[in-house]
């Protein structure tokens, strides 16, 4: 789930489609909407000759969209060995017991209701299933249980909702907490750096970002910028979140004021617990 509004100065850019990096390849599941921007990235992951394939995010429970990750790894002379979550999000996660079923790989997740198979998944995990090293980063603030997976042999970050290829995420209240997502974005920022730092963005919605320093500098300026906002709308009296949606977000398209919402909670939440007592997360 994703708030959509797009930010000024980002181009739009298209959804990705088949090979975006040597080892990363995406088929775009068909469920579109003001939420799920084009729709749902589906992440294919393989050594170019291994017999294994991981997949990221299988997406909505779509029989379509399944069949077309399946095929697109049988014709690689590949099979899917392993299937990994992001989060639970139901446009992220719900196809994964289908797809478990169509090829018997096992489904790895943060929580321990979305796992099929014997193994977890946690922040510091290397998961190496069919030769390729992805590297699993503790991400949570878009929710409570989300991840990004760092692949380093193509310098790129799958960050899930937590970056999306356009507009900004929001954090889903009361699971998602903007503490946490701020340094989860600090988090991320940090494996941008140095001559061998990601480069690259591979989200769970959106296209593909070349600048992934820049990505999440934009994202750390837009969140200061946001809570600078609500806290003026708060010194000014708005103390509920409708009454700062209506305010703050008065530019954005009105379907996603609802996520919007979301968003606003977390951030009085915030800055109640820093010092805004009169702060209403849950009015």
């Amino acid at each position: 789930m994703t708030h959509s509004a797009a930010p000024p100065g980002r181009p739009s850019g298209t959804p990705p489609r088949g090979r975006i990096t040597e080892r990363a390849s995406c088929v775009l599941a068909p469920n579109p909407s003001p939420m799920t921007l084009d729709g749902t990235n589906t992440w294919l992951l393989a050594e170019p000759d291994a017999e294994l394939a991981v997949v990221v995010d299988p997406g909505p429970l779509d029989e379509g969209h399944l069949r077309a990750v399946t095929e697109t790894v049988a014709e690689r002379g590949q099979r899917v060995g392993l299937v990994l979550l992001t989060h639970g999000h139901a446009d992220h996660a719900e196809g994964a017991t289908r797809l478990a079923e169509l090829t018997g790989a096992p489904v790895r997740a943060l929580d321990p209701a979305l796992r099929l198979g014997d193994e977890g998944l946690a922040a510091g995990d290397v998961v190496t299933t069919g030769g390729i090293e992805l590297r699993v980063v503790g991400t949570p603030g878009h929710t409570g249980d989300s991840l990004s997976f760092h692949l380093p042999a193509d310098a790129a970050l799958l960050t899930g909702d937590t970056v999306l290829g356009r507009g900004t995420t929001l954090v889903a209240h009361p699971d998602g907490r903007l503490g946490d997502y701020l340094d989860s974005l600090r988090r991320l920022r940090s494996l941008t750096e140095g001559d061998e730092g990601a480069h690259t963005v591979l989200p769970g919605h959106g296209p593909v970002l070349a600048d992934a320093q820049g990505a999440i500098d934009y994202y750390l300026a837009h969140r200061a910028d946001r809570l600078a906002q609500i806290e003026s709308a708060v010194n000014r009296g708005l103390l509920t979140a409708a009454q700062v949606v209506a305010d703050v977000y008065a530019d954005v398209d009105r379907a996603v004021w609802p996520a919007a919402e979301l968003s606003v909670r977390a951030q009085l939440a915030y800055l109640r617990a820093h010092g805004y007592p009169t702060a209403r997360p849950d009015a």
